[in-house]
């Protein structure tokens, strides 16, 4: 039977500094909120597999867990357990209202001996790493600001009729600085759109070279 991990990779190479450190399996175990005996069971695994702090750059988190919690005669580099499609996942991700916990809950539903969350989380992050990085923008003060709705919508209550209406977000961002400007409005329309500009670029106390929307559909006037 393959041993039961209780701790993150992340929580592991944090056992594996921290005993590095000096310091003892109870306070160890304090730190990362898990039992003394927990702490000294994997400290054993870790001897037994030969694996001191640092660790070697090549031992990421797929090979310490293969090293740690393998089962005897099992095929180096395959999982035990059902994968889920992490391309998929990382546009579902994407979504308005999606987060990892409603994806692993999915992910659990149809793989009951699925990972659980933590590490389906630690496999997700790692295969986030994996893709290609977005190149990096250079931005110069007070050159662009970025416009669009954000694609949600928010209720607002009547309070004297108790109806709900929702409105629409307009977000700007600043692209040096960050500096983020929003409100809610009833539409997307040009009326709107318009005063969301006006409000904006008060709030900035300027305007600058460039305003860089996002795709936006033409509306109504």
């Amino acid at each position: 039977m393959p041993a039961k991990r209780e701790l993150t990779m992340r929580q592991l190479r944090q056992m594996l500094r921290l005993a590095h450190d000096g310091l003892s399996a109870r306070e160890i175990g304090r730190r990362l909120g898990v039992a003394r005996s927990t702490v000294q069971d994997y400290l054993k695994r870790t001897a037994a597999a030969g694996l001191i702090w640092p660790l070697p750059e090549e031992v990421g988190d797929d090979a310490l867990e293969q090293r740690l919690f393998a089962r005897p005669g099992f095929k180096t580099g395959q999982r035990r357990r059902v994968e889920p499609d992490w391309a998929d996942l990382a546009r579902e991700l994407k979504r308005p209202g999606v987060n990892l916990m409603i994806l692993w809950e999915e992910y659990r539903e149809a793989n009951p001996e699925g990972y659980g969350y933590s590490r389906f989380c630690d496999l997700f992050r790692g295969f986030e790493q994996r893709l290609t990085p977005v190149m990096r923008q250079h931005h110069v003060a007070g050159d662009k600001v970025f416009v669009d709705y954000s694609g949600k919508r928010i209720g607002i209550v009547n309070p004297v009729t108790g109806e709900i209406r929702e409105a629409e977000i307009f977000v700007a961002v600043l692209g040096a600085s960050n500096l983020t400007y929003a409100e809610a409005s009833w539409t997307q329309k040009l009326a709107d759109w318009t005063g969301a500009h006006v409000r904006m670029f008060r709030f900035f106390g300027g305007t600058p070279r460039l305003l860089v929307p996002d795709m936006l559909i033409s509306t109504e006037s």
